[in-house]
């Protein structure tokens, strides 16, 4: 998508089940993974809640993405969202009309100090991400990211885990290839043991941007592809639970050298990098990350173990699928799944009941760290040719 496109879409609707209009109102072509999506549901399955109890959200950030209001805190019949902020005021507005809040602060460092909220879903910029998370709980909150966890530094991985540790808060990075239908159905195989070790795994995050995308304080261009490796590395990270401990990636210098030099603020002439990294159980994943290859596009993966292989819904196995439930479990009524494979609601859903249930979230600290440092950590062998790197290991014990 070009930027004049990019640009000229918005937001989720609040209301469940609508879909994304431009800020003009009229309705455009949605951003890439923003559209809504089928999702796999449990047949005769019927939503059943846990508690009546509403936990009182702030939500900060409602840039270019909207990304704010786009996972449906606003829709949970548990949730009242309390405060919204961002740093634009007529963003803060948006944002609350999404949301239908009334009170708006003109900060996250403001919002958090708000005494009666109980966790905040922090949508901000990227590079900030570590940063307004640790703030977050160390104002007594359990905290809800967008993706990546940590920018390129690994200062900040150890930073977050130690925060997280410390204060005993519910961390939980919203990474949306975690609830796309194939992958929540992998895991569900794995957990039973149908796969074995996972052999080889394969993750793609292909999205092509001939021109910047719009972004606070221009943090989107140039960034090196596998600082955003999450959508990818999900395909093995949030299958298997496991991480990966080394890696050699190659990248390849970008026609565009507008935005792809070493020029640029991260010194990153790579428009693609592929990753070919070593797993936690032994076995092998390929990791690729690319803005800069036209066509299909998308979040994807497949993956093959001892006892069996699995490509989209297709599962080829040594033994029968017998008593694993591959469709995901019901929404409470008036939250769509929504964008980014049918992920947008059940990341939301996980958090808000992990809170009421008091215990770690799926996607939690160390699976966020595992997921995001080893594409830093590509990104540097990409700059050394290829140059076979360790990668710290998180764990959340």
């Amino acid at each position: 998508m070009d930027r004049r496109a990019f640009l000229k879409t918005s937001a989720l609707a609040a209301a469940a089940g609508t879909s994304l209009q431009s800020a003009m109102g009229a309705q455009e072509e949605p951003i890439q993974g923003f559209e809504d999506t089928d999702s796999t549901v449990q047949e005769n399955a019927v939503w059943t809640p846990i508690s009546d109890r509403k936990i009182r959200v702030g939500i900060v950030g409602y840039g270019v993405c909207r990304f704010g209001a786009a996972f449906g805190f606003q829709n949970h019949p548990n949730v009242e969202v309390a405060a919204v902020s961002d740093l634009f005021p007529d963003r803060c507005e948006g944002l609350a009309q999404a949301c239908r809040c009334n009170k708006k602060y003109p900060s996250l460092e403001e919002l958090v100090k708000d005494d009666s909220l109980e966790a905040v879903f922090v949508a901000t910029d990227a590079p900030s991400h570590a940063r307004h998370c640790m703030e977050v709980m160390r104002h007594g909150k359990h905290v809800a990211c967008a993706v990546p966890a940590v920018w390129g530094n690994l200062k900040d991985a150890e930073t977050l885990l130690d925060t997280v540790k410390a204060t005993g808060l519910k961390y939980m990075l919203m990474e949306t290839s975690t609830f796309h239908d194939d992958t929540y159905a992998m895991r569900e195989i794995y957990n039973a043991g149908l796969f074995g070790k996972m052999v080889y795994s394969e993750g793609e995050y292909f999205h092509y941007t001939l021109e910047a995308i719009d972004s606070f304080k221009g943090w989107r261009i140039g960034v090196p592809p596998q600082w955003y490796p999450t959508h990818s590395n999900a395909y093995y990270n949030t299958v298997t639970g496991g991480s990966f401990t080394e890696v050699s990636c190659m990248g390849m210098p970008s026609l565009n050298t507008k935005l792809y030099s070493f020029e640029n603020q991260y010194r990153n002439p790579f428009g693609t990098e592929i990753a070919l990294l070593r797993t936690s159980e032994g076995g092998m994943a390929r990791m690729g990350v690319s803005w800069d290859t036209p066509g299909h596009g998308g979040e994807m993966g497949r993956v093959r173990g001892q006892l069996g292989s699995m490509t989209g819904m297709n599962w080829h196995g040594i033994d029968a699928l017998k008593g694993v439930t591959l469709e995901k479990p019901p929404l409470p009524p008036g939250v769509p799944a929504g964008g980014h494979g049918g992920s947008h609601g059940y990341l939301m859903n996980e958090f808000v009941t992990a809170i009421l249930q008091d215990r770690t979230p799926l996607v939690n600290v160390a699976w966020a760290l595992n997921m995001t440092v080893a594409g830093v950590v590509a990104h540097t062998s990409a700059l050394k040719d290829g140059e076979l790197l360790k990668i710290p290991q998180y764990d959340f014990a």
